[in-house]
């Protein structure tokens, strides 16, 4: 029985090393750094040919052309390579997963419908060996989102460069996330279900979710007057939505279901950010009349009906852009996220402006997630959260990150995947 308890431990602690990143997490920067001569997208002011970047202790201090560098800073000559904000990715379940077909590495759901306390971050393995990968694709940040059923629990954004979720937290607590119940009917083989015991089941859930909010309202009017003295931990974490302090997040793609979720934040008022969005393009007028922005996450979607052109995924962020509706556009999952940029240069080779595909990934993410006035561009007084490219970040075959940075941090872009290369590189060359 010794020798089995023992091997047993020996195994799960193989297994929680072979899990683990061997990357070490950038240090504070030292001393300043200028980058000279690169193409610079600083995506509120358009793109600056020839131009230097200066920053020191994680801030940019100057943008300009011929900068003199300060007295002991680090002199980087990126002349003919592109520079970017960190991008950021948008509905991910990074460090919450590390292999989909291993339960005991995945940590995305809480038990039940309702779990509103639930903090994505703090399920946040920061040692993920799909980390490193998706930084590779200059990726900077990440919102790490719970998953599950109705109300799911609250969203964070974290630096993936970072020791521990406490290291990295950008910011925390940003929002509710709530998945609206399906309008359609499932006909697959496994639905035993039928239609109108689906249809029943819609709107019960519809109802719960109505219920909910009432509750969570009372519960807030009652907080506020000084009547409730007993805190739940439940309706306490659903109080910043109504004073807009928090956004309410809903997962919703067929036009049906953001039609109704439309119609019921007319009831409430909340901050409303639609996550899906597959069918948003559909109801472009009233998202754009509405303020509602949307953060499209399928770029490289399947036509969703028979009827539909091929291309109808491909081309809904122009068709939000033409609108007028405020996007970003994201990769939901973990590993999958690693394709980030290249979707935003496959929605411009669809008609979308090359610039806005830019700032779908930096400025729009950073201004859903309110971390507009410190990431997302590249300002004077801005985070120095930079990516460094020889070519076209949003190219796959152009793409060739050589520099990053965050907080003005270098970060070291190795990945387990580079390091197997670089090894039988080194077989092939010797024989």
């Amino acid at each position: 029985m010794k020798k089995l308890i023992l091997s047993l431990a020996l195994g799960l602690a193989m297994t929680g090393s072979a899990l683990a990143n061997n990357v070490v997490p950038a240090s504070k920067q030292t001393q300043p750094v200028l980058l000279q001569g690169g193409t610079v997208h600083t995506v509120s002011s358009g793109v600056i040919e020839r131009a230097d970047i200066i920053f020191a202790d994680g801030k940019i201090i100057e943008i300009g052309t011929n900068l003199s560098a300060p007295e002991g800073a680090r002199v980087l000559d990126i002349t003919g390579q592109h520079v970017y904000p960190g991008f950021i990715a948008l509905d991910t379940t990074l460090g919450l997963v590390e292999m989909g077909a291993v339960r005991a590495t995945v940590d995305t759901n809480e038990v039940g419908n309702f779990t509103p306390e639930v903090q994505a971050h703090h399920a946040y393995n920061a040692d993920s060996n799909v980390t490193p990968t998706v930084l590779y694709t200059g990726i900077t940040h990440a919102q790490i989102v719970p998953q599950g059923s109705l109300v799911r629990g609250q969203s964070s954004l974290l630096k993936l460069d970072s020791w521990n979720w406490q290291d990295g937290l950008e910011a925390g607590d940003l929002g509710i996330h709530l998945t609206w119940p399906r309008a359609g009917l499932n006909n697959a083989w496994w639905e035993r279900r039928s239609a109108a015991e689906q249809q029943k089941a819609q709107a019960e859930a519809r109802d719960e979710i109505t219920e909910i909010m009432e509750t969570a309202k009372v519960y807030n009017a009652a907080r506020e007057s000084g009547v409730q003295n007993r805190i739940d931990r439940r309706w306490e974490a659903m109080r910043g939505l109504f004073n807009n302090e928090k956004k309410l997040f809903v997962h919703a793609d067929d036009r049906r279901q953001i039609e109704q979720v439309l119609a019921f934040n007319e009831r409430h008022g909340f901050d409303l950010v639609i996550m899906g969005g597959r069918d948003s393009w559909m109801v472009a007028d009233q998202l754009a009349a509405a303020d509602i922005p949307v953060v499209f996450g399928s770029v490289y979607g399947l036509p969703a009906r028979v009827d539909d052109a091929y291309d109808t995924a491909f081309t809904t962020p122009a068709r939000l852009a033409e609108a007028g509706v405020e996007f970003a556009i994201a990769y939901p999952g973990f590993w999958d996220v690693r394709n980030l940029a290249f979707a935003a240069g496959h929605a411009v080779a669809f008609g979308l402006d090359y610039d806005q595909a830019v700032a779908s990934i930096t400025y729009a993410p950073a201004k859903i997630m309110g971390v507009e006035d410190r990431l997302g561009t590249i300002e004077v007084g801005k985070q120095a959260t930079l990516v460094v490219s020889a070519g076209d970040a949003l190219d796959q075959l152009g793409q060739d990150i050589n520099f990053m940075f965050i907080d003005g941090r270098e970060i070291n872009l190795t990945n387990k995947q580079k390091q197997l290369y670089e090894k039988y590189q080194q077989r092939i060359e010797t024989e």
